[in-house]
């Protein structure tokens, strides 16, 4: 059997796998960001919206989210692509967890940092921004590259809703062709390949970074 018919079909797969992840992050680090500082807003009205938010995506199933996005939106007039409801649903729901590294590493830096930025008469954004987020974001890294490897293995959900990704591709083969151990060994191989290169581009990331701790890819 030769293996190499099957390569095209899971690389154009692959492909549509790397793309939902890359938007995915895209998005879910934009919410990880805003909504971990918002979760340490002055303002108990934004904390608690904030709160909301993470108990709810942090809660619920993301296939069920998926699903939201895609089967039920649409009876309310909001009509999005299988790959935009794929990308929101899975940047909202990793979000969530990203929000909370964020939060975790503000409140990591010592208090000295922060009491350093009242002396220095710095304005509590200007503060945030110069003194005490660059030194959050290294403790951020490791886990947003746990999370990364992990949003590239969700992105398998994206072939309930007819997103031809990795999975989709693998599943569309073996309907067709047959091969069952032989096709998703490649898909295997294809997902590892992936996850061990952005791992790499993550620990790279982190080395950049004064005081990461490399190696938060898995």
């Amino acid at each position: 059997m030769n293996l190499t018919v099957f390569l095209p079909a899971l690389l154009k797969g692959a492909l549509v796998t790397l793309e939902a992840t890359l938007l995915s992050a895209a998005v879910a680090l934009v919410v990880s960001v805003v909504v971990g500082l918002v979760r340490l807003s002055r303002f108990r009205l934004l904390r608690g919206a904030a709160l909301v938010y993470v108990e709810i995506f942090r809660g619920t199933s993301a296939l069920v989210q998926l699903f939201y996005f895609f089967f039920v939106l649409p009876i309310f007039g909001i009509d999005l692509s299988p790959m935009a409801a794929g990308v929101i649903a899975l940047g909202l729901n990793f979000g969530s967890y990203g929000s909370e590294v964020v939060r975790a590493a503000v409140l990591n830096v010592p208090r000295g940092q922060h009491e350093a930025a009242v002396a220095l008469n710095y304005p509590p954004g200007l503060a945030m921004r110069r003194i005490i987020f660059p030194q959050a974001l290294a403790a951020m890294l490791p886990p947003f590259g746990n999370l990364l490897i992990d949003l590239l293995k969700a992105t398998s959900l994206l072939s309930l809703i007819t997103i031809g990704d990795l999975t989709f591709a693998g599943k569309s083969l073996v309907q067709s062709q047959g091969h069952v151990t032989a096709i998703y060994t490649l898909v295997l191989v294809f997902y590892f390949v992936m996850a061990l290169m952005l791992g790499r581009l993550m620990q790279a990331a982190e080395r950049r970074v004064p005081g990461a701790t490399a190696g938060g890819g898995r």
